[in-house]
């Protein structure tokens, strides 16, 4: 099942799978720089009161991330962790 990073939970952990075109605003450059890369194994540590930004776990750095970013990165292999 693929979705977006940012319907990821937080303590849900995720697989990216790769990025969306983000319509000339440069920010997938951006974001595989970060360390979304196709492979990469994502976990959704929490989200403001508000709902975003929300901040990830990715190749052991924390990242905090819209939910108009996020919602560029397809995911997939949902779980639940501990």
């Amino acid at each position: 099942m693929q979705f977006t990073l940012n319907e990821l939970r937080p303590g849900e952990l995720a697989t990216v799978r790769g990025l969306f075109p983000d319509n000339g605003r440069d920010i997938t450059t951006r974001l595989m720089d970060l360390g979304l890369t196709r492979g990469a194994r994502v976990r959704c540590l929490f989200a403001a009161p508000s709902g975003e930004p929300r901040a990830y776990l990715i190749r052991g750095a924390v990242i905090a991330l819209r939910r108009e970013d996020a919602a560029l990165v397809c995911a997939s292999a949902r779980e639940v962790c501990a």
